[in-house]
């Protein structure tokens, strides 16, 4: 297993194992590519006294999708933790995974963009839900479009692909309940 530079990222999306779109090779950094916050968000409203962890359990029942106007942001209290996606689709073929990592400007001030789950299987073909939260002391502004993560492609051996639960999600049908 080995990360991909920013020439072998390149050369994979020539090659059409790594499809990304929108792209902008502006995007690319040394080993990365950075994706944006889309629009698309969901907040949790329907706080039981507690939730059940199951295989089957479904996060919309706990929280409610929305749309940010365009020129508006959303505000994070400290504590908080809000569900976002990316505006890109991220596309692998059998062999590339990847992981989802925060940058480090905005780990700076308290937030995270994802808890627990930055591993992206190979075969993937969907935008990238971000578990954000404000760790930090003071109410957090982010405003959608935002450079808020990136992506690190690797190389898998073996013949892999993901046909788990989350295949196919975009911003639309992760805000609409």
């Amino acid at each position: 297993m080995s990360i991909l530079g920013r020439q072998a990222i390149l050369e994979e999306i020539r090659r059409g194992n790594i499809i990304i779109e929108p792209f902008n090779e502006s995007m690319l950094g040394p080993a990365s590519v950075d994706l944006h916050l889309s629009n698309a968000f969901r907040v949790f409203v329907h706080l039981p006294t507690e939730l059940h962890l199951t295989d089957d359990m479904d996060f919309k029942a706990a929280t409610k999708g929305f749309l940010v106007p365009p020129g508006q942001d959303l505000i994070i209290q400290p504590g908080q933790t809000v569900l976002g996606i990316t505006q890109e689709k991220i596309t692998t073929r059998a062999g590339i995974a990847g992981w989802l990592e925060g940058r480090s400007r905005f780990a700076r001030v308290g937030l995270l963009v994802h808890i627990s789950a930055s591993f992206m299987q190979p075969g993937i073909a969907n935008h990238q839900v971000l578990e954000i939260s404000n760790f930090g002391p003071i109410p957090l502004r982010i405003i959608p479009g935002t450079a808020i993560c990136q992506f690190i492609f690797t190389r898998c051996e073996g013949a892999i692909e993901y046909k788990g639960v989350f295949a196919g999600q975009t911003p639309t049908n992760f805000c609409h309940d």
